[in-house]
């Protein structure tokens, strides 16, 4: 079955109980005004014309970056990936974890925007 994805977000990891901080370095470092949303959970950076989307994300283990691939068919690009030779490591609320052969952690979620697919690359 044919699907498509793509690059989403760049997911800034931040090992912290309160990502206010975190949110106002990053405003700073990427000139951007970047949000913590209500629960503290995310902090979203405002959107720009070009560039990726960047998103911190409070989390309980140690901070790293990784992405988000979008698409439209998650178990189809699970599986395309696998092919490649990277590892699902979990599934979480409805993303799954996968590793890359070069021990780079990142995410398959649905798309996140309304101009999927945009961009995204088609695949069989």
């Amino acid at each position: 079955m044919t699907h498509r994805s793509r690059l989403g977000v760049v997911v800034i990891d931040c090992e912290t109980d309160d990502l206010t901080e975190a949110a106002a370095f990053w405003s700073a470092a990427l000139g951007r005004t970047v949000t913590v949303d209500a629960d503290g959970q995310y902090a979203q950076a405002e959107r720009t014309e070009t560039g990726p989307r960047v998103l911190l994300q409070r989390v309980g283990h140690a901070p790293r970056v990784h992405i988000d691939i979008e698409t439209d068919d998650r178990e189809a690009e699970v599986a395309r990936l696998e092919a490649l030779g990277a590892k699902k490591i979990d599934s979480l609320k409805g993303w799954h974890v996968m590793e890359a052969p070069t021990g780079h952690r990142f995410c398959i979620v649905k798309p996140q925007t309304g101009d999927f697919p945009g961009d995204a690359a088609t695949w069989d």
